[in-house]
């Protein structure tokens, strides 16, 4: 899988584990992350996850790791911050 799809379904697990405990009002928006690509994405199936480490009251950090094949040694790993969004013009919570 071309690192660029992996980056990018890692930041949706992410955001979606970020907005889990967001306020419903609020909105999700990605500020920064960093990904460590470990091993080549090979395989039939993958699955992506994301877990919050800390969740404040307008950034939440989020942890995602991406594994193959039912393994449990993860060939990349995400950190990203994101920001609660309120009240913006085209975007929607």
């Amino acid at each position: 899988m071309h690192a660029g799809a992996v980056s990018a379904v890692l930041d949706s697990a992410c955001g979606y584990a970020a907005f889990s405990v967001m306020p419903p009002e609020a909105a999700v928006l990605t500020a920064t992350y960093t990904i460590n690509l470990l091993a080549p994405a090979a395989g039939q199936r993958f699955v992506m996850t994301g877990e919050v480490v800390r969740a404040g009251r307008t950034l939440v950090v989020c942890r995602g790791e991406a594994t193959a094949d039912g393994t449990k040694k993860p060939f990349a790993v995400m950190q990203s911050t994101l920001s609660a969004v309120y009240d913006r013009p085209g975007i929607k919570h």
